[in-house]
């Protein structure tokens, strides 16, 4: 693609060891590609800085003790743990800063909002980031969003590596390239064929998409199949009951990643297939006290919550990553529901020690 909307514009993207492979490449592939002046800024001149997922190794172009904010119409901070180094360096923050009190547009994603807080540029701000970092977002006076996008006056935020595609389109488009030979999607829009243009930005393919979402579909099929063991088992009449209820929940979420493997033309692979059978043949093996049954699908559970939290961030495809992520948020619910019940039945069932008395006790 080449801009043929606006004169050249100059954007400055930060990098730093460990940076989420993605969140530099997909904004970095969309500005090059719309034909801007993209200039990588590291702290040293001499390094060839690797990305946190292997696939990125990038020296920069200048650093940014050397550059000038003026010189630049947009600034771009990816993230994974680059941010935490980044903000180590007072010439990045300076710079960065700079370029926030100029009016450039300041464009950072997932753990990016690190820099603005070190910089005490989120204050007043609404701004999103990644959810690990949203109570320090909050604690630098941002009113965090939960949103794949947010705009506040000159700055641009996005929390994810699922939410790239329409951060670079907001980028690009407040940069000025559109228009009808651009073909870029309304950034308002969550059910555009995002993950087209995240592909051929460097992002996710379509088959890293597809086994992102049979992996979460093997995950809750082994679920929901040892929770109908479980529910067979049990006769405590409350715990049955939530077992119930995390089963139809599974079938939702089931149901979810079977339409949306179907929306892409796709059907379950073979290990989604067979994991309910797995289920089956471990489930037989477990014993039927009540408590058993409870603790066994807290573990599954808590299994889920790792593996769903992986995906969350393993795709740059906002659709799916927005079904791993309610998919996770039902697991933590169901998660502290099974807690308190765990808890309660153990103190019914161990009986408080008696209390002793003036009796010598021999040893």
């Amino acid at each position: 693609m080449v801009n043929n909307h606006t004169s050249k514009k100059k954007v400055a993207i930060l990098i730093e060891n460990f940076v989420e492979d993605a969140e530099f490449l997909v904004p970095y592939n969309a500005l090059k590609q719309a034909g801007m002046d993209v200039v990588v800024l590291g702290s040293r001149m001499n390094e060839t800085y690797k990305g946190k997922q292997g696939k990125l190794s990038k020296q920069p172009d200048s650093t940014t003790t050397e550059a000038i904010a003026s010189e630049f119409d947009a600034v771009v901070i990816p993230g994974g743990m680059a941010p935490d180094k980044m903000r180590c360096n007072p010439n990045t923050v300076r710079f960065v800063q700079q370029a926030t009190q100029q009016g450039k547009w300041v464009a950072a994603v997932c753990h990016g909002p690190q820099v603005l807080i070190e910089g005490d540029l989120l204050k007043g701000k609404q701004a999103a980031g990644y959810i690990a970092i949203r109570k320090d977002m909050m604690n630098a006076g941002a009113n965090y969003i939960d949103e794949p996008l947010v705009v506040d006056g000159n700055l641009i935020t996005s929390r994810q590596p699922g939410d790239l595609p329409i951060f670079a389109t907001a980028i690009l488009s407040r940069l000025g390239y559109g228009g009808k030979e651009a073909a870029l999607p309304d950034e308002r829009d969550p059910r555009s064929e995002w993950w087209k243009l995240a592909d051929a930005w460097g992002g996710s393919t379509k088959g890293d998409i597809v086994k992102a979402l049979n992996t979460a579909l093997s995950g809750e099929r082994y679920s929901l199949e040892a929770l109908e063991k479980y529910t067979e088992k049990e006769s405590d009449a409350q715990i049955k009951s939530l077992f119930q209820e995390m089963i139809g929940n599974k079938e939702r979420h089931i149901q979810i990643l079977e339409a949306r493997l179907n929306e892409l033309g796709e059907k379950p692979s073979l290990t989604a297939n067979i994991a309910a059978q797995y289920a089956k043949v471990k489930t037989a093996l477990t014993g039927s006290d009540d408590i058993y049954q409870l603790r066994s699908a807290l573990g599954d559970i808590q299994t889920g919550i790792g593996d769903i939290g992986n995906l969350m961030v393993a795709t740059t495809d906002p659709v799916s990553t927005a079904i791993f992520t309610q998919i996770h948020k039902d697991l933590l619910t169901y998660e502290q529901r099974l807690v308190e019940l765990y808890r309660a039945r153990v103190g019914v069932e161990v009986k408080s020690p008696k209390p002793t008395t003036g009796a010598a006790v021999s040893m």
